[in-house]
């Protein structure tokens, strides 16, 4: 039986079957001697063990489209990252990290800002401007008043999406609208591990509609960026590339050079000073980290 993967906590996988009927399964240990461990999203094989109680084993991963490291996912098409325009602040390095890392894993990212309810149309303004310079499609909505919901339902249909952000700024509550089965479901596997329903603790997956998938993430207050070299970081903030012709120096970092078309750029507006700022912040992290 073929089925895919919605949450896996403490070694029990939920494995939703194509009737509708979700198995609670365990990993084979051939995964573990292969250093293997599925994932949510994981299109699988499975066993019935037990057709009352809906408990397996998972037999076989399915050839992978994509998995992610963090949040540790597979197949998705494309992420959407929310953050609240106010209560809580938007932390602007916080996002511009998670957009770093999903440029690194090649998945498209859409912004959204919640809670629009509680401020004006002036900040809107200012957020958009500074991720619509970068390339990046921006969204507003207010779960309270449910506005600008329909044009996120039309952004995921037919896609698998990760949905992640900071905790408070409403990400269940979005699910909850675009899902209303979610909370329910939720409901029903944290009964079985007995677990807290209203705080998403692990990556989760929801099938809201035909070919249409939705995967809750937990909140991140903050998130590191391993792995790189400081000179690479450049080809991750997409909007340096355009003017990267007008640098003096083939390689330029556009930090320290005296001719460099990415620093003309942020001088006259064309490229966020605030992505800028936090790019350079997060260039001397990267070279602090290599010099240890």
């Amino acid at each position: 039986m073929t089925g895919k993967i919605l949450k896996g906590i403490a070694g029990f996988y939920y494995v939703q079957a194509a009737d509708g009927k979700l198995y609670e399964c365990r990993a084979k240990g051939i995964f573990r001697n292969k250093n293997v461990k599925p994932l949510v999203g994981d299109d699988v094989d499975i066993s019935v063990l037990d057709e009352t109680e809906l408990k397996g084993n998972i037999d076989k991963i399915l050839p992978r489209k994509n998995a992610l490291i963090r949040p540790s996912v597979a197949n998705v098409d494309q992420a959407l990252v929310l953050f609240s325009v106010t209560q809580p602040e938007p932390n602007l390095n916080l996002l511009d990290r998670f957009l770093v890392m999903m440029e690194v894993q090649e998945v498209p990212v859409n912004i959204c800002f919640n809670k629009i309810d509680l401020t004006g149309d002036e900040r809107q303004m200012e957020l958009a401007a500074i991720y619509e310079k970068a390339g990046y499609p921006v969204y507003f909505t207010s779960t309270c008043e449910k506005q600008g919901i329909r044009e996120i339902k039309d952004l995921v249909q037919g896609k698998t999406t990760v949905l992640a952000g900071p905790s408070g700024v409403g990400k269940s509550t979005l699910t909850n609208l675009l899902y209303p089965k979610a909370e329910m479901e939720t409901g029903t596997i944290s009964e079985k591990i007995q677990r807290g329903k209203h705080t998403t603790r692990h990556s989760e997956l929801f099938g809201i509609g035909r070919d249409t998938y939705m995967m809750d993430t937990p909140g991140f207050s903050s998130m590191y960026i391993e792995d790189m070299e400081c000179g690479c970081l450049k080809d991750y903030f997409p909007e340096f590339e355009a003017y990267e012709e007008n640098c003096k120096f083939l390689g330029c970092v556009h930090i320290g050079e005296k001719v460099c078309g990415v620093k003309d750029a942020v001088s006259e507006g064309k490229i966020s000073q605030n992505r800028y700022d936090n790019y350079r912040l997060l260039y001397q992290e990267l070279k602090e980290k290599r010099r240890y």
